[in-house]
């Protein structure tokens, strides 16, 4: 049994230590001041020279992206699934994904401009 401390409120749930709004969930209106530290950081990773490696961190990140963007067709998902999937396959990745994540992140206020995320 789950002391009543640690049980979640119906409205802030959470399978890891990254808590997912219930009010917030695709809303398709990301402002970059309600992304979890973590999830900022592991995005911007995966916007960078040198992203994770971890296709267990990237996922977390996208199933982030997946509940608070704009589901499935988020960008920032879709690269993070496009980055996990490379780096379980070798296989290349999808350069144009890739800059429709880099535009969408500019959208969403991470940065000014694309190389700024670079």
């Amino acid at each position: 049994m789950i002391p009543v401390s640690q049980q979640q409120s119906p409205r802030d749930v959470s399978i890891d230590d990254i808590p997912v709004d219930i009010d917030n969930t695709q809303s398709a209106e990301v402002d970059p001041a309600d992304v979890p530290a973590e999830i900022e950081s592991i995005t911007r990773g995966l916007a960078g020279e040198q992203p994770p490696t971890n296709p267990i961190v990237v996922l977390k990140a996208a199933r982030w992206w997946y509940i608070h963007g704009k589901g499935g067709t988020d960008p920032a998902f879709q690269w993070a699934i496009e980055w996990a999937r490379h780096l379980a396959t070798d296989t290349p990745s999808d350069v144009e994904r890739f800059d429709e994540f880099l535009e969408y992140l500019v959208t969403v206020g991470f940065a000014d401009e694309r190389h700024e995320l670079r």
